[in-house]
């Protein structure tokens, strides 16, 4: 095998000069690299989500969440006047380096003494997970070669796919405002589509589960995400563009990623869940490799919640029955995210609806913002608690508490398809989605729902 600098030396040695035009020589094309560098940059300050069009500062908001997980800041936030001026003022120039210089300022924070989030546990290993937690069911056989297994997996997926295109049209928004623009949310409020950014992790990390099988290790999740995802936004942006420099994880999850307690890992939980049926303890792990790709302590336990819930709903059929068994058995207590979701919890048990409970709760983590692991958490709370296992009611409630619906409504989705099956859905809901799901996936921009549910069940079955 020829060794790198022969190779190189070999390419040099053969070289032959030529004499090219001025449009060949590959200036031009430094113009155009410019202007998407500043599109970029200009979208860390102000852009809009796709989908709903909700106005979003991912910069600020950054500078926000390191606050709020104990971090000095109040350098960086003094800077944010002056690059909301460059911005307006279109001065290129000076946006690049006030936006350099708050990222630098974030990735030295210093923590702050006495700060209420610095007193919980850090949950830097599944290993210390599985200190913290008292799980009441262990991992159970189940028949993933039955017909029930392959439609319950049908369902979870194609109630997923809803519920997320329900939630793309309305997140980012507030209860009050969502209730002015379209009233109470019964129903799509626009010609729904498929994109969705969940969905996207999801299908990599089956595609890591395909080539690994029982082997699979945090890395390959993190590979296939560089070599099949071509844009990703916030904490997910963060770790590929690790990942591309060589960094895996865990470090991809948190080395410079002020959104690494988001939602991103939250959003993704489910399918961990889907082929780990009746084994929240595997479906656990799972949910932990994925999610150390891109998050970090509580942003990972929030894939836990939401993987463990899939789990238990292959053999449970009561929501309020699940919830409380992940909350209290499968969520460290030591961690700020069992405080979070505890907290949630008994608000909806001391309250009769769901808009009473939701003020309480929101009131009290408004300060996080709405992308955030917490309030979300606590949005799916509140929509599989007071929607009682029936679907129509469950996505009402979480279209009207507002937030990062598409997430949250896809998660809960799922489970209330594996447990109802058949009788999830109305016709309202399928007919406009039909079998296809569309991605931005390299190679996969078309897919069967039907086909992907066979696939997933296929792969369960790798990790018996």
């Amino acid at each position: 095998m020829k060794k790198a600098w022969e190779r190189e030396y070999e390419l040099f040695q053969n070289a032959k000069p030529v004499v090219l035009e001025e449009d060949e020589q590959g200036w031009l094309f430094s113009e155009q690299i410019e202007k998407m560098d500043d599109i970029f940059l200009k979208m860390k300050w102000k852009s809009n989500v796709p989908g709903s069009n909700a106005p979003e500062r991912i910069i600020i908001a950054a500078i926000a969440d390191m606050g709020s997980m104990g971090y000095d800041v109040s350098e960086a936030e003094k800077l944010i006047d002056e690059g909301l001026k460059y911005f307006e003022e279109n001065d290129m120039v000076s946006l690049n380096r006030i936006t350099w210089r708050i990222w630098n300022i974030l990735n030295n924070a210093k923590p702050i003494e006495g700060h209420p989030s610095l007193y919980y546990r850090v949950y830097d290993s599944f290993d210390k997970y599985l200190e913290d937690i008292d799980p009441i069911i262990k991992d159970q056989s189940f028949d993933k070669n039955s017909e029930r297994f392959l439609n319950q997996t049908y369902y979870g997926w194609l109630a997923q796919i809803v519920a997320g295109a329900v939630g793309t049209a309305v997140e980012g928004y507030t209860t009050k405002n969502i209730r002015e623009a379209f009233g109470e949310v019964y129903d799509y409020v626009r010609k729904p589509n498929t994109y969705n950014d969940d969905i996207t992790y999801e299908i990599a990390f089956l595609k890591a589960l395909e080539r690994k099988g029982k082997d699979l290790q945090p890395a390959d999740i993190a590979e296939e995400w560089a070599a099949l995802i071509p844009f990703a936004w916030s904490a997910e942006e963060w770790a590929i563009k690790n990942i591309k420099m060589g960094i895996y994880p865990p470090e991809s999850g948190y080395l410079h990623n002020p959104y690494r307690e988001w939602i991103g890992a939250q959003m993704r939980g489910a399918v961990c869940g889907m082929v780990a049926p009746n084994q929240p303890l595997l479906a656990a792990k799972l949910a932990y490799m994925d999610g150390i790709v891109s998050h970090y302590n509580n942003g990972v336990i929030g894939e836990i919640f939401n993987a463990v819930m899939t789990s238990l709903a292959y053999n449970l059929n009561d929501v309020r029955e699940i919830l409380d068994l992940t909350i209290h058995h499968y969520i460290p207590k030591n961690s700020e995210y069992y405080s979070v979701v505890n907290y949630a919890l008994k608000i909806c048990k001391e309250n009769t609806d769901w808009e009473s409970a939701w003020e309480i709760i929101i009131d009290k983590y408004k300060h996080y913002n709405w992308i955030h692991a917490y309030p979300n958490a606590a949005a799916e709370i509140v929509s599989l608690w007071f929607g009682n296992n029936d679907f129509d009611e469950t996505i009402h409630i979480c279209a009207m508490v507002g937030y990062d619906v598409d997430c949250n409504a896809a998660q809960i989705a799922t489970i209330l398809g594996i447990i109802n099956q058949e009788k999830t859905l109305k016709e309202k809901w399928t007919e406009p989605i039909g079998d296809t799901l569309k991605t931005y996936i390299r190679a996969n921009k078309t897919i069967s729902i039907k086909e992907l549910s066979k696939y997933t069940v296929e792969l369960a079955k790798l990790l018996d």
